[in-house]
């Protein structure tokens, strides 16, 4: 077939939407096109992915090794033919001289395929040998714990070798001589290991698939699907993670924090490579301290790693257990393994933000991406491109790069010394224009309360700074790693008489942080929480983060305002002190930096459970990107489970005749309080197991648990279900998960007593994505009222504004109304898609609000779902038919 496959290699017969879903994935990668998929979850997405895209690459490289093959035998065949041209030439140059030309084109063309087969041959016999030669590997894990046992010697001999001789041990955090517009003097050397060793270690890129999703979670849970599918033998795989979640030297881990880990790192590998700053000429060289390296980072244990990773298909912790029996570093094998991988699995960040994709090595010219979990792609985009830094934090850098620069001023080239005071500069203009001056603490200065919205232009005049060039001070930050150098001493001389900062009663300016950072965090807090860590615990972490240098986050904000002026706005938040004022750069053109991965990609594939509605995503991020229709494929299956395992009811009004109507100046009245109660009651006497009841905010929760508290309706729902409610903390939602469901558990068990559990929980929130609430543990969903987000915030005004400006109109609705809307329904579809999630599962959702019975609200939600939805605008005939379907499940039970 010519853009589609008969057959897809797959561990079990698939169902039927799963084969349409792989032949339409493959006619996308084949016409190298854009491809919005939506597959419910349950109906085996992550198979029918790595099927399809899989099936496609091997068709695609057998393909490419047949024509190859065919271009060497022709150009074989061209070379042996030695009869003389006996065309006339029409130009000046004799006929053998135009033969000569030919022959040397046709010979460089036989020349190149017969190398790029000779690396390929070598690729896949070096592969095979890892595969099956299990002596190697025992031999290599024996050379590692010999090498381990030697470094532990080593590692005692120099304890007392680690005297310091004046201020010669700070030449690491003295920047190095700049030449600001010099870029042909950038380094791009391998991570430590010596230049020599590169040509051996770095490899050609090779035709692959890049998949990310959100969470490490997600992406371990990827790999497991990969490890089960026919393609686990075959197929090169590499997970990329950040040093944090890679690192094996437990002195490096124990620092904590990922920025303090990046720089511990970073510092290694400088001393490993034998690096020395700049030194004056006759300067008489001092005994410094004996200068610590990783262990991990050899090129040949590396290599050795790298190809063990490519042989066969590992997660993360497997790759963190292969790293310590090898006694290698799986954060550098896994980037010298991109190269030759065929399947790169990354977190959002490492492939949608370029300087990370850059650090990483991720080239994606040609290539294919999957991205999963999309449904808020465009607020994702927008979040790693968006930054923010307080008045605390900018007073702290300010400060702290002032004692630097005086500490270091007799040493520092005057390039450095201009580029510091540039810095000063802007710095002092950005608390200027907070209202505040950054000679006094912080905490101390008042500013007058308020929000302010600026296009990036005028935000630089108004803070005075226009007249610097933004970018030669990103490239500087850039080059010089100031902020790293910044951290290192005033990690070094915090308590020995640097101000590290400004006293202040709490550690709210470390919440907000450059963009990045705060999704890097955002996800980490999903894969990395240790069941045992106490608030101490937390608290002493935090003080550790405290005590670092803000500069990252102060260069992050430089780095997001040499956005376009029209791309993004720079809010001033205002909080009464200098301390908790806060300036804000929010990106209002995701597209610009998307378009990035869309022009180099040979195509794209953006899939997710539930990815309705998609009218603004597509306008957004692909038309706004210059993307043509003609290049856009769209796919949305169905579910796999019976027509009548479902049952998706909208609830006009409650048992008392009260209408549903939870705007926000109604749904707070007592009386919408006491019928959302009433109609919990009647749904858990009739629904057995679990029921998930998701509120449109947390403070809506809270006011109306304490209401129910008051009047007696808690207590009335306790009797028949144990009441739980999602935790503030992130580390406990494993621990309430585990007692709902144990819960449910006994329910079933004992005749008696309590039918199941009740859990409050909040949309949008920590229970609403990525939890499964299957059979037992979710058989209704409860959605009360529309969880539309807040209509006056400022970043939200002016995101309306830039799309009603940018954006066409359509259906008589602006595009910051759809905004709203779509804002809305994709929060509920992910809440409500939490409870079915496989063939056999059953569960039934109810919407209370007469909101949902709109024709254009109906419409965006899920097609699976919208088509059984039944809209009742009496209680009554909702409740028979919700006390029938549980009726009949308990019947078929039996």
């Amino acid at each position: 077939m010519e853009n589609g496959r008969a057959q897809f290699p797959f561990p079990y017969q698939p169902y039927d939407i799963q084969e349409q879903f792989m032949q339409a994935l493959y006619g996308v990668l084949e016409q190298g096109k854009v491809g919005i998929f939506e597959s419910p979850t349950g109906t085996g997405k992550s198979l029918s992915l790595i099927c399809g895209a899989l099936s496609w690459l091997t068709h695609h490289e057998e393909k490419g090794r047949q024509k190859a093959a065919a271009l060497l035998h022709e150009g074989e065949l061209v070379l042996s033919t030695t009869a003389p041209s006996s065309t006339t030439s029409c130009s000046a140059e004799p006929d053998w001289i135009t033969d000569f030309v030919q022959k040397k084109a046709e010979r460089d063309l036989v020349s190149k395929l017969k190398e790029e087969e000779l690396k390929r041959k070598k690729r896949q016999e070096r592969l095979e040998m890892i595969r099956n030669n299990v002596q190697l590997k025992y031999a290599m894990k024996r050379k590692s714990a010999e090498d381990e046992e030697a470094f532990k010697l080593l590692k005692l001999s120099k304890e007392d070798d680690a005297e310091t001789q004046g201020d010669q041990e700070d030449v690491e955090f003295v920047v190095a001589e700049y030449e600001s517009d010099d870029e042909s003097k950038t380094r791009t050397g391998f991570c430590g290991a010596d230049d020599d060793s590169d040509d051996e270690l770095v490899e050609e890129h090779v035709n692959k698939i890049y998949y990310c999703s959100r969470t490490h979670s997600q992406l371990a849970q990827f790999v497991h699907e990969v490890q089960k599918s026919p393609f686990s033998k075959e197929i090169s795989l590499v997970t990329l993670g950040s040093r944090q979640n890679l690192c094996i030297n437990e002195e490096v881990r124990r620092l904590g924090s990922s920025q303090r880990i990046n720089d511990r790192c970073m510092e290694m590998q400088k001393n490993q490579r034998g690096e020395r700053p700049h030194e004056e000429e006759g300067a008489k060289r001092k005994r410094g301290p004996a200068k610590s390296v990783c262990p991990y980072n050899k090129a040949s244990a590396l290599q050795h790693m790298r190809d063990n990773v490519l042989g066969t298909v590992h997660d993360i912790e497997q790759m963190l257990k292969l790293g310590r029996e090898t006694h290698s570093c799986p954060y550098y094998a896994a980037r010298l393994a991109v190269p030759p991988a065929q399947l790169v699995v990354l977190p959002y960040q490492m492939l949608l933000h370029e300087a990370t994709r850059r650090a990483a090595g991720v080239k994606l010219k040609g290539q294919v991406v999957i991205i999963d979990e999309a449904h808020n792609l465009s607020d994702t985009l927008s979040c790693i491109h968006s930054a923010e830094v307080t008045g605390a934090q900018l007073c702290r850098a300010y400060s702290q790069l002032a004692q630097y620069g005086e500490r270091y001023k007799s040493r520092l080239k005057a390039k450095n010394v201009m580029y510091i005071k540039q810095i000063l500069f802007v710095i002092e203009g950005l608390v200027r224009a907070l209202g505040g001056k950054v000679g006094k603490n912080p905490e101390s200065q008042t500013a007058l309360t308020g929000t302010e919205l600026h296009t990036i232009n005028n935000f630089l005049f108004k803070a005075q700074i226009d007249n610097i060039n933004l970018f030669k001070l990103q490239r500087y930050f850039e080059k010089s790693m100031i902020s790293r150098k910044l951290g290192g001493f005033v990690e070094k001389y915090a308590g020995s008489g640097v101000s590290v900062h400004t006293h202040s009663r709490t550690n709210k300016e470390n919440r907000r942080t450059e963009g990045l950072n705060r999704y890097l965090q955002t996800l980490q807090s999903t894969h990395i929480n240790a069941p045992g860590s106490s608030a101490d615990q937390q608290g002493s972490e935090a003080e550790k983060v405290v005590a670092t240098s803000p500069m990252m986050q102060v260069e992050g904000f430089f780095m997001a305002l040499t956005n376009s002026n029209t791309d993004g706005r720079v809010l001033m938040h205002k909080q009464g002190t200098l301390s908790e004022s806060s300036i804000k750069f929010l990106l209002l053109n995701p597209a610009v930096h998307f378009s990035q991965v869309l022009k180099q990609c040979r195509a794209i594939v953006i899939a997710g459970g539930t990815m309705q509605p998609v009218s603004d995503f597509k306008q957004e991020l692909l038309l706004s990107a210059g993307v043509g229709e003609e290049r856009i494929t769209e796919f949305s299956c169905g579910h796999v489970i019976p027509p009548e395992n479902i049952l998706p009811l909208v609830l006009c009004s409650g048992p008392s005749g009260q209408e549903l109507d939870f705007t926000f100046q109604n749904r707070e009245a007592p009386r919408m309080m006491d019928e959302t109660g009433r109609i919990l009651s009647n749904v858990c006497n009739v629904v057995p197991g679990g029921v998930v009841c998701f509120f449109p905010s947390y403070e809506y929760s809270r006011r109306i648990v304490s209401h129910w508290e008051a009047s007696g309706a808690l207590t009335r729902l306790a009797n028949k279900k144990k009441i739980f409610q999602e935790p503030k903390k992130s580390n406990q939602v494993e621990q309430v998960l585990n007692e709902f469901s144990r819960c449910i558990q006994r329910s079933a068990v004992d005749a008696g007593g309590l039918t199941g559990a009740l859990l409050f929980s909040v949309v949008g929130g920590k229970m609403s994505e990525g939890i499964n609430f299957s059979d037992d543990l979710g058989r209704c969903v409860v959605m009360v009222g529309m969880p539309y987000p807040n209509i006056k915030s400022p970043e939200l005004q002016e995101k309306m504004s830039y799309l009603d400006k940018h954006l066409p109109h359509s259906g008589g609705r602006s595009p910051g109304q759809a905004l709203i809307e779509n804002l809305c329904m994709k929060a509920v579809n992910q809440s409500i898609g939490r409870a079915i999630r496989h063939r056999g599962d059953y569960s039934c959702i109810v919407m209370c609000d007469r909101r949902y019975s709109r024709p254009a609200t109906l419409a965006k939600l899920p097609t699976w779902i919208k088509n059984r939805t039944s809209t009742h605008t009496t209680f009554g005939p909702a409740f028979a038919a919700l006390r029938k379907f549980f009726l009949e499940k308990k019947h078929k039970r039996v």
